[in-house]
Order: C-alpha cells, then structure tokens, then sequence
C-alpha cells in the first residue's frame, strides 16, 4: 500500500502546482480575500479526515459565549438541502449536517448556521452575532479571518504527509505560513513533554505562530433519548459500538483499555446511513455511538438503548487560560 501510492506521485505534482497558485494569487492579492469588521476566527486543517475541529469548535464556544454573541457558520457537510440555513434544534442531519446539528443542540443560545458560501453567511449572520466561528474553513481564502486555527494529530502530523491523491493534504505545507494557531490535537494521556519538544522542532513555525497542545477527553456520562447513564453501566453488558467519523481507533482503544466488551461496526466518515444499516442496527441490543453519528442515528431508530459517548477538547500543560488571551488578543 505505501508503494502503490506513488502512482499518484504526477497528479499529485498537478494539484499542488493548482493549489500553489491558487494561494499565491490570494496572497498578492490577485483573487479578492474579505475581511470583515466582525471578527472570524477560522478552524481548519491541512489535510482532509478527522483531526478534532468539532471539539474544537465546541471548546471555543465554551471559551468565548460568556464574553461573546458566538455564531457558528459551517458549510453543513452531505446536507440535503441548499443555500443559507440558520439551524434549529429540531432540525435533522440530514437537512443541516450532523456536525451543525451537534452544536445547535449543544449550545442552543448561540446562532448556528449552515451555507457553502462563507462570505453569504457572515453577511447575514454579522448582525446578529459579534464573533463568528468558521469550522472547516482554512481553505476557503475567500474569507479573511482574524485569527486562523490550524490542527494537526500528534500521530499523523501534517509534515509527514503527502498531497492528494498520494496522500491527505488539501494543499502544500507552506500553507501553514497562514495560521496564528497550531494545535497538535489527539494526544495520548501522558504525552511526554520530550515528545512535544520534538514535534515543536519538528514542525519549526515562525515566531509570531503559538504552538498548542490538546487531547480529547471522554465523558463519564452516556446519553440517550430519554436517560443518561454512567458509562460504567456497560461495563458488564456486551453492545455494538457505530461509528461513522474519520478515525475511530482512539475511541475503541479507550473503551479496550477500559475493559468493555463490544462489537464495532465501523462506517466512512459522515457516513449516510442506508434502509438495509438501519435494520442491521435496530436489531442489536445495546447501541453506544458517537455523538456525531447520534445525529444521524437517532431519528431512524426507535430504540431504548441507544445513546452517544461525548468528547471534548482539553489544553495541556495547563496552557487553557494562555490560549484564550491568545485569542482575546489577536480579536483586539
């Protein structure tokens, strides 16, 4: 499999000849970049998959809905429908994307909206919003954010990847000159401080770019339709684990580690669940999900035992208030 990527080496040296000169037309200024009065700040990545910019966003939520009126504004990823949408609690995942969804019924005080064209949806979310997130974003140069977030896994670090189609880049590495914010996302409880010495060498960013580190942290709480239980309650009961998100082993590494028993029955990414998945899965017992996929789930199966595990974002070494002056200073 390592050999046979390389027979994408020549369309790879196309993309990233297009895409290269895509941001160098941005960066003269030859293709319009907005910028707004109201301050964006962008989550994004290099490379397509998962790295944690739900959780990501949902922690700058947290951060800033107290000092801020915080609207998020997401492309809505395989919605079914079309144009600006402003999301509603009893919406479904599949009229405004199971992530915007996750935030709407997350924090239902702020505004979340869903539209392919980012500048379309600041201007009509501007007037309602002082701050605006931008998730999944870093490639959209279109919008010229305040402040621009960039994540990367510990254990599949942008440096160490190759563009499309050899490998899961979006665009060169010199695209991380337009981040303020780098954070490695996905560390392992106890992550060696040496460790992260070395991926700050490793990645070498310029002076002015922060260096963050961040694990996600699993909750001790399952949720359901109508209850919630301690995750603790399946420890003894076998159930099918659904995942349907980009990369699932650290989620079923927890729960190994942990001792639980379970099947996994494991889905792509945003995974559109069919008629024939849904009466697969109606008849296991116990389903435990992502929350992600819950969103997706949950209206298909009229099932007692189902409910979704909740993860979020965590700062180490104790750098939590460090970042949020970071960002309250690069929003002044």
């Amino acid at each position: 499999m390592k050999y046979f990527r390389f027979l994408g080496f020549p369309f790879a040296i196309l993309y990233g000849f297009v895409t290269a000169m895509r941001n160098y037309m941005y960066d003269k200024g030859w293709l319009k970049s907005t910028e707004y009065e109201i301050p964006v700040i962008c989550v994004g990545n290099l490379s397509v998959g998962g790295t944690g910019k739900s959780p990501m966003i949902s922690y700058l939520v947290t951060l800033l809905k107290d000092e801020y009126k915080v609207a998020v504004l997401s492309r809505g990823y395989k919605r079914k429908t079309r144009g600006y949408l402003e999301v509603k609690v009893d919406h479904t995942a599949r009229e405004v994307g199971d992530e915007p969804l996750q935030f709407k019924q997350n924090f239902s005080n702020i505004t979340v909206a869903v539209c392919a064209d980012r500048r379309t949806g600041i201007e009509k979310l501007k007037s309602k919003a002082d701050l605006i997130l931008l998730d999944d974003a870093f490639q959209h140069r279109k919008v010229k954010a305040k402040v621009n977030i960039l994540l990367t896994p510990w254990d599949d670090l942008y440096i160490d990847d190759y563009l499309l189609p050899m490998g899961m880049l979006r665009e060169p590495i010199t695209g991380v000159a337009r981040a303020d914010i780098v954070v490695v996302t996905k560390c392992p409880d106890g992550f060696p401080y040496a460790k992260q010495q070395e991926i700050q060498l490793r990645l070498n960013l310029k002076p002015h770019q922060k260096l963050y580190f961040s694990k996600v942290a699993y909750d001790n709480m399952i949720y359901g339709k109508s209850e919630n239980l301690t995750l603790k309650y399946l420890i003894d009961k076998p159930f099918t684990l659904v995942t349907g998100i980009a990369n699932p082993e650290p989620l079923v590494e927890y729960l190994k580690k942990h001792g639980y028993r379970f099947t996994h029955e494991k889905y792509p990414d945003h995974h559109d669940f069919t008629d024939s998945d849904i009466n697969k899965l109606s008849k296991q017992e116990i389903i435990l999900t992502t929350e992600k996929d819950y969103m997706r789930l949950q209206p298909h199966i009229d099932k007692f035992a189902l409910y979704y595990l909740p993860i979020k974002t965590i700062i180490l070494n104790e750098q939590h208030s460090y970042f949020k002056e970071r960002i309250e200073k690069a929003l002044q």
